[in-house]
């Protein structure tokens, strides 16, 4: 009799173990290409090198293309210098506008932090108590520190 315990680790090995397998490019008399794991004698297959499943963009690559293609298609829409210039100005003042609001909240929640850091109430024998209370202050405080550390970053990595 099987445990639980064996069906769960049967489903982990699973999961766990890659899908290996070949792919081959087969070309027919009529110049249908057709891409299968099974090379067929009657149809020029060439085997292909498949990187694995994990690249940067997330999706796996075959390494048939031809060197030097375009990334983007001829047809695809561009944007004019203009227009991109304009939309990266706004972008900046909208950044700069939510970083000077982030350093306004910023200075509200250090100026409440230290009002609650003056006061001590009765009931507040224990320390631990204290720093209860006080948490959900200091918490804000970071919170804004890295609204603004990470606004920063943005408006740094803007093109000028």
């Amino acid at each position: 009799m099987r445990t639980p315990y064996f069906y769960f680790w049967l489903a982990v090995f699973c999961a766990a173990t890659p899908a290996w397998g070949q792919v081959f490019r087969c070309v027919d008399a009529n110049d249908h290409v057709t891409y299968t794991n099974v090379a067929s004698n009657s149809k020029n297959c060439q085997r292909l090198q498949v990187e694995p499943a994990v690249t940067p963009t997330g999706s796996a690559r075959v390494t048939d293309r031809q060197p030097g293609a375009a990334a983007t298609p001829a047809g695809f829409p561009r944007v004019s210098q203009d227009a991109q210039r304009s939309r990266d100005e706004s972008r900046r003042a909208i950044l700069s506008q939510e970083l000077a609001n982030e350093k306004q909240s910023l200075e509200a929640a250090k100026q409440a932090l230290a009002k609650q850091e003056s006061v001590r109430e009765g009931n507040e024998r224990n320390y631990q108590r204290v720093l209860d209370r006080l948490q959900p202050y200091q918490d804000e405080v970071s919170r804004h520190e890295r609204n603004i550390e990470a606004l920063n970053k943005e408006l740094s990595a803007l093109r000028r």
